[in-house]
């Protein structure tokens, strides 16, 4: 009878026993990035948010103001003017002109507008009738920063621009 001996060579075929070190801390790195990468886009839309309310508080505060223009008609140029908090509540409140009253509409629209918008503020460009029986026009203007902008980023300012005639 023929005995046949195997030859081993040393190159026997391993078995697979797990991760190694290293596969792990790949896994864990890719991990890592991707984690990052979700959290980053978190902080965006966050942000992203923000100044969609920011914008919707300018677009609310310009109707605000020209609402208020439009129930004080006569009172043209001095929406222009400064703004003064002299307690006028409408023409039927006492000694209250349409003047006091449109200096006491831009008193109450400005504070309004610094504290609904960081760094806000407005002004109303009134571009008067050209001949009698034509309406004035009104330019609102609001601006404000966005979120993660510097102050002296006047560049970067956002605005909203509301045009109205009367």
């Amino acid at each position: 009878m023929l005995k046949v001996h195997a030859i081993r060579t040393g190159c026997a075929p391993r078995r697979g026993r797990g991760f190694s070190m290293v596969e792990a801390m790949v896994a864990l790195v890719v991990l890592a990035v991707g984690m990052l990468g979700i959290a980053g886009l978190f902080v965006m839309t966050l942000r992203a948010g923000g100044n969609a309310i920011y914008r919707m508080q300018a677009v609310n505060l310009a109707q605000d103001v020209a609402d208020r223009i439009r129930a004080n008609k006569t009172a043209v140029l001095a929406y222009q003017g400064s703004a003064a908090n002299n307690n006028c509540e409408g023409p039927g409140s006492g000694n209250c002109t349409p003047a006091l009253l449109a200096a006491n509409d831009l008193a109450i629209w400005t504070a309004q507008i610094a504290v609904a918008l960081p760094s806000g503020t407005g002004r109303i460009v009134v571009t008067p009738p050209a001949a009698a029986g034509q309406p004035a026009t009104y330019s609102i203007f609001v601006n404000w920063l966005e979120q993660g902008q510097a102050a002296n980023q006047t560049v970067l300012a956002q605005s909203y621009n509301l045009n109205m005639q009367t």
